[in-house]
């Protein structure tokens, strides 16, 4: 496949299929491009209907082509497109892009078409773009396949690109592209994926995670076909050192949909792909502009940064401002050394601040010597790792050669904000300092760029644990279970139980409770009953036998009136335990990603705090740490107020196990919760109060 894609995105020799001798319309404007721009491989214009078409010799079919052809584009209809494959794969072409719509996306006979056309490349390994596709550019050999106009009015590309566009729209990528050339970034490749009946997403990007002219990938996502590819090309791409900058659209959180568990309703369709991209440390950005400013800050590959920034103003006010930005969007700005800020006092007035932000005063571009003093001490501090200058319009001209040549000269990051128009502008550009005209731009870029600079590197996905023994296997019961038989299979796996017993009987329930010590809480044991508190199926804090009966007898009668046909098995009998806190924890099969492991603030509020980590699966202790310090209420754990801490240790290696339970079980288990854990004082422990084990649906 890796050489049919060769074919599809480095031609050496084009056929267009369609062919059309007007710039106007599909089949001609991509010949146009083509010959406007110097393509160098071969160009061969098919159609009955010409002899010639922008100076190249037009064939009557694709049997007549006198020469081998990598890659036939077809701007034909959609009926014509199955046949014309099967014609174009024997006469020895590997690639095709199939411009046309009407196939799928139109019900009907479209689902038939698509169909035929899915089976043909299925067969015979051909590598078919779209359909309903706009097509290619490869800009690094000028391989126009696109009928997109944005090539002739954005401004044009003189030398070899670096960055790649992929995007599930065509309309999408032209837009893309038309912002980003105006920040000159420099292009390999322009891919828009059509409908991929054939080729998804996750395909195109594992052939560009190799591909040697691509460093940085910008990205516009709709819906994965395939979570695992793209896990694995996102490795990839980090393991090159690449960058993937992605915009995810269609956020509707599918969770809302979900009635019978609280992690389906907590991990969501949003909530997933958000911990996959923090996961594989993928840049998300929330609009066409950022993706453009991320990929011109990542364009400076030869700069090493971290989350470290120092602040350089000639305003206090905006110092502060940046500050206040910068932090809430994650970065650091720490003390600079003692013998820095001596350096910078030397000479920035007693009024102007020298810890960071360092405001030096607007005396300070008087003194040219200094300035150069300045950036060369932040340039080489060990302290920081970039730094960013506010100095609008002529200001930033007069420390412009020091910083032109305090970024030539250091591998630091430099960063400029000027909102007066500065003439140097070019010239930092040029020295690789970033400039930009806005603060909120400049933050919401450098922000996520340097927070990617840190996760480099940083192992955030953990080894799939050792196989389960085959008694480990054997202890699923059949679903649905009820909670005995849910909590028996995760206790398997090294989750502590909270003492409980089941019973049948009135009877029964005050010998397990005299048995445990009151105080007890009762709980109605079915397995069609997943959320018992809503039956009105859970009683708690009973102090004494008598109390134990009544409940008996209204917890039975309450979940029955609830859910009349549910199976009832009788009551748990539990004891009431003390703890620091409840958690939820819950592992569940993502449709796109696989296994997904949910935590957060337990009990029956979990759905409306919204209070989540997710993780793709499998986890070790130290992401699940991470998890946990996710949370807004990790403070409750770690001592609130006076209170104990909690046994976070116990608590990592329960989420953990969680996990582990769902990654053991067949495919038929849909999820694994614990609701609530209860996490207990330092040194001892943690405890299942509730598990629920469901199946996948039919």
């Amino acid at each position: 496949m890796r050489a049919a894609l060769d074919c599809l995105l480095d031609p050496r020799s084009i056929a267009m299929i369609g062919a059309s001798a007007n710039a106007g319309r599909i089949g001609g404007m991509p010949l146009e491009l083509l010959t406007r721009f110097g393509y160098a491989g071969g160009i061969y214009p098919v159609n009955p209907k010409y002899q010639e078409v922008f100076g190249k010799r037009c064939w009557p079919d694709i049997e007549s082509v006198p020469e081998p052809v990598d890659l036939a584009v077809l701007a034909i209809a959609a009926a014509e497109v199955t046949p014309m494959l099967r014609r174009c794969h024997a006469r020895g072409v590997r690639a095709a892009i199939v411009y046309a719509a009407g196939f799928a996306e139109a019900g009907g006979d479209g689902v038939r078409l698509q169909d035929e056309m899915e089976a043909f490349v299925a067969e015979s390994g051909m590598a078919v773009a779209g359909p309903n596709c706009m097509g290619f550019a490869n800009l690094n050999t000028q391989a126009h396949t696109a009928f997109a106009s944005v090539f002739k009015t954005a401004p044009a590309q003189s030398g070899p690109g670096v960055v790649s566009l992929l995007t599930q729209s065509g309309n999408v990528c032209a837009a893309v592209y038309a912002i980003a050339r105006r920040l000159d970034l420099p292009f390999s490749h322009f891919i828009n994926t059509g409908n991929e009946a054939c080729l998804d997403f996750s395909q195109y990007l594992e052939y560009l995670a190799a591909d040697p002219s691509t460093e940085i990938v910008l990205g516009y996502i709709e819906q994965l076909r395939d979570g695992e590819r793209f896990v694995r090309a996102c490795q990839e791409l980090e393991r090159q050192g690449k960058l993937l900058i992605a915009l995810k659209a269609g956020n509707t959180d599918k969770g809302a949909q979900a009635v019978r568990s609280h992690t389906s309703a907590l991990a969501g369709d949003r909530r997933v792909y958000a911990a996959a991209f923090r996961q594989l440390n993928v840049i998300e950005a929330t609009d066409f502009a950022q993706l453009a400013h991320l990929a011109s800050l990542a364009t400076l590959r030869h700069r090493s940064a971290g989350k470290r920034v120092a602040v350089l103003t000639m305003s206090g006010a905006l110092g502060a401002i940046l500050a206040d930005k910068f932090i809430g969007a994650g970065l650091d700005l720490p003390d600079l050394p003692e013998d820095l800020q001596a350096v910078l006092r030397g000479g920035i007035p007693d009024y102007g601040m020298v810890g960071n932000p360092v405001d030096v005063t607007g005396n300070v571009v008087n003194d040219p010597a200094f300035v150069r003093t300045v950036l060369q001490a932040l340039a080489t501090t060990d302290a920081i790792d970039a730094v960013l200058v506010y100095a609008p319009g002529y200001m930033l001209d007069r420390m412009a050669d020091a910083l032109a040549e305090a970024s030539r000269q250091h591998r630091r990051l430099f960063v400029a904000i000027d909102t007066g128009l500065a003439q140097s502008r070019q010239a930092l550009r040029d020295a690789e300092v970033a400039v930009f005209e806005d603060l909120g731009q400049a933050v919401s870029a450098l922000a996520p760029y340097l927070l990617w600079c840190e996760a480099r590197g940083a192992r955030r996905i953990a080894p799939m644990p050792a196989p389960q023994s085959s008694a480990d296997a054997r202890a699923l019961p059949a679903l649905p279970c009820n909670e005995v038989d849910a909590r028996a299979f995760v206790a398997a796996f090294g989750l502590p139980q909270a003492l409980a017993q089941a019973a049948r009987t009135a009877d029964e329930a005050v010998a397990h409770a005299r048995s445990a010590g009151y105080p007890v809480a009762l709980k109605i044991l079915s397995a069609d009953i997943a959320h018992k508190t809503e039956a009105g199926g859970v009683a708690l804090g009973l102090v004494d036998d008598a109390a134990v009966r009544t409940a008996f007898e209204q917890v039975l009668r309450s979940a029955s009136a609830a859910q009349p046909d549910a199976r009832i098995d009788g009551v748990m009998v539990q004891k009431m335990e003390r703890g620091v806190a409840e958690l939820i924890v819950g592992a569940t099969r993502d449709a796109v990603f696989g296994p997904v492991l949910t935590v957060g603030l337990g009990g029956v509020l979990t759905e409306i705090y919204q209070d989540t980590s997710h993780r793709l699966l499998p986890v070790d202790e130290a992401i699940a740490m991470q998890m946990l310090r996710e949370l807004k209420a990790f403070a409750l754990l770690d001592g609130f107020r006076g209170k104990p801490p909690a046994d976070l240790a116990a608590a990592c290696r329960s989420i953990v196990a969680v996990g582990n339970a769902l990654l053991a079980a067949p495919d038929h288990v849909a999820e694994i919760e614990v609701n609530p854990l209860l996490i207990k004082e330092a040194g001892q422990g943690v405890a299942v109060l509730d598990a629920l084990i469901l199946p996948a649906t039919p």
